[in-house]
């Protein structure tokens, strides 16, 4: 069994990139441990969670059947309750991370956190399995070592600007900027720490999503212990991954 650390912010992070994986790292027989910015327990964009604001669009952009129930599991859960601190964080006492995602603008504090950045660089330097998807990837790609991005030299993929700026371009007339969660697209952003633009892998055209039993739906790219994933729909996929990595690791 491994210890696995997942750090969130306070609000917004997306319940089916944060649940799905939790759900599928626990079955696989490992711990948990939680971090928010002041130990106090998370709470997920509710427009992902209930459709509300979405509009006619809330069937297609709001977390599935699998990720609702995964995220109502989690919610009660006593790891997601009862969370540590940012500070208290101890790499050498966890053997592994998991870094969601979100898009709305409570994500920003997590994003910008140079503890956080901090602990990954730590984390990479160990060798130790990390795993990000969709923001988590921008997350990664700002944490810094010798003045370059841990992902310098790695391959990547993450939330793709024709996913970005699709979600954006069907719902900006009534929710403005809640997609944008900053002016640069996270392609771009982690593109443009990379060794070579084509570090980042887009993954296939495709809006289906993953489930238990379709984990091919799902796309991830994998370089050594750095596992990494675009949006919601490939979150099944990527916590199998996740926790087959870390069970290889660790066996």
């Amino acid at each position: 069994m491994a210890t696995i650390l997942i750090p969130i912010p306070l609000t917004d992070f997306d319940p089916t990139e944060t649940a799905v994986p939790w759900k599928i790292l626990r079955a696989a027989g490992h711990r948990v441990v939680f971090a928010t910015p002041n130990a106090q327990a998370g709470r997920a964009d509710a427009r992902m969670v209930t459709g509300n604001g979405l509009g006619p669009l809330a069937p297609m952009l709001r977390a599935d059947a699998n990720g609702r129930a995964a995220y109502a599991e989690l919610q009660a859960s006593a790891e997601f309750q009862q969370p540590i601190a940012y500070e208290q964080i101890d790499t050498t006492a966890v053997q592994a991370a998991l870094l969601p995602g979100g898009h709305a603008p409570g994500m920003r504090p997590y994003l910008e956190s140079a503890l956080l950045q901090d602990k990954l660089v730590e984390l990479f330097a160990a060798d130790k399995p990390v795993g990000a998807i969709c923001h988590g990837v921008l997350l990664a790609a700002r944490s810094r070592h010798a003045g370059r991005s841990i992902l310098h030299g790695r391959h990547t993929t993450g939330l793709t600007k024709l996913l970005e700026l699709s979600a954006w371009a069907l719902t900006c007339l009534w929710l403005g900027s809640y997609y944008r969660t900053y002016p640069q697209t996270v392609e771009d952003e982690v593109s443009g720490v990379l060794a070579r633009p084509g570090d980042f892998a887009r993954g296939p055209l495709s809006l289906a999503r993953d489930s238990p039993h379709n984990l091919g739906a799902g796309f991830t790219v994998c370089d050594g212990r750095y596992l990494s994933a675009r949006w919601p729909g490939d979150a099944h996929r990527f916590g199998t991954e996740l926790a087959q990595l870390v069970s290889a690791v660790y066996s």
